[in-house]
């Protein structure tokens, strides 16, 4: 059963008119050399890191991945989809050929396409929109995207495109997704820290919500990592002591119970980056003194609710980009 794949005509396009006028479909590496039909995806990567020696090593796999698809999973009468960000338009068609490494191109790992017809994506649902936005250079389009890509436009009429309502409810369904993505990225992101920036990290947080902050001095911290005030005096409520665990395991009772001990007047937050038992959060509850337990998740609420306010030195430790969305 034939597939149906994008190949995008280089990172912003600008190969378009080259896949129009010489039918075909191109991607870069050109350090890697010609693809040999007995190269396994272990000895593309080998020679990506040899040609590529300042890659990272995701974007090694990533583009042996990808190298390996086109010249060994790619096949004759497979579908191929690019994109012309000029005109908008989807251009679609067939390859026509196996993997050649053409010297000619200024992309050498190229195939033959004969090129059928165009989709506006204006013409296109939402969903479709999602998926061919992928900023990937190959991917694999699934079959309900590649069925929207291939209705004929003259058939499309306003009772088969997707009403406003329906379209609107599309886009925050993908709105959704595309932020709890962004979440994971930022939780992956912090899991990487070392305890003292994680600790730094916290701090940060504290001083974009308006607290002056001091950090305890790296080693045996005597129950708190973080203390907070309005003046950083601690003479003006709130007082603030934080604890900050940054390890994969779950916090229990015991290191509740401890911490709400060494409260005196203070208000508390337990940091745990490895969360917290079901234990931890019912010490937290019936305490008769004010606690609050942050994991993961809570630290990157606080992090996107109030990143605008970020200092430079937090920043520093999360860099995160705003990304606009439509309304």
């Amino acid at each position: 059963m034939s597939k149906t794949w994008m190949v995008r005509a280089g990172g912003g396009g600008e190969y378009i008119d080259v896949f129009k006028t010489r039918s075909l479909i191109a991607i870069g590496w050109n350090d890697v050399g010609q693809i040999k039909n007995d190269f396994t995806l272990a000895a593309l990567k080998s020679l990506i890191t040899q040609a590529y020696p300042d890659s990272t090593n995701g974007n090694i796999i990533s583009s042996a991945n990808q190298l390996f698809k086109f010249a060994h999973v790619f096949a004759i009468g497979d579908r191929v989809v690019t994109y012309d960000k000029a005109s908008r338009t989807y251009l679609i068609g067939k390859i026509a050929s196996d993997y050649i490494y053409d010297p000619s191109v200024e992309m050498r790992h190229t195939r033959k396409v004969e090129w059928l017809n165009d989709r506006p994506r204006d013409l296109l649902d939402p969903v479709s929109k999602n998926t061919l936005g992928s900023t990937l250079t190959i991917f694999e389009i699934n079959a309900e995207v590649t069925a929207d890509l291939l209705k004929d436009p003259a058939k499309v009429s306003d009772t088969t495109q997707p009403s406003q309502e329906i379209e609107a409810e599309e886009l925050d369904e993908i709105k959704a997704n595309v932020i709890e993505q962004a979440n994971e990225f930022i939780k992956d992101r912090l899991v990487k820290l070392s305890w003292d920036r994680m600790q730094d990290f916290v701090a940060g947080l504290l001083r974009a919500m308006g607290y002056i902050t001091q950090v305890s001095e790296r080693g045996p911290d005597r129950g708190k990592d973080v203390v907070a005030s309005p003046d950083g005096l601690g003479l003006q409520e709130p007082r603030i002591k934080v604890e900050v665990k940054h390890r994969s395991g779950q916090m229990g009772a015991p290191d509740i119970r401890s911490f709400i001990g060494a409260l005196r007047s203070e208000k508390g937050i337990y940091v745990s980056t490895g969360g917290f038992s079901k234990e931890a959060k019912y010490e937290a509850e019936r305490s008769d003194k004010p606690i609050t337990l942050l994991d993961l998740d809570g630290i990157v609420w606080i992090t996107t609710q109030y990143y605008d306010k970020f200092d430079s030195e937090a920043r520093s430790i999360l860099p995160l980009r705003k990304v606009y969305w439509p309304l």
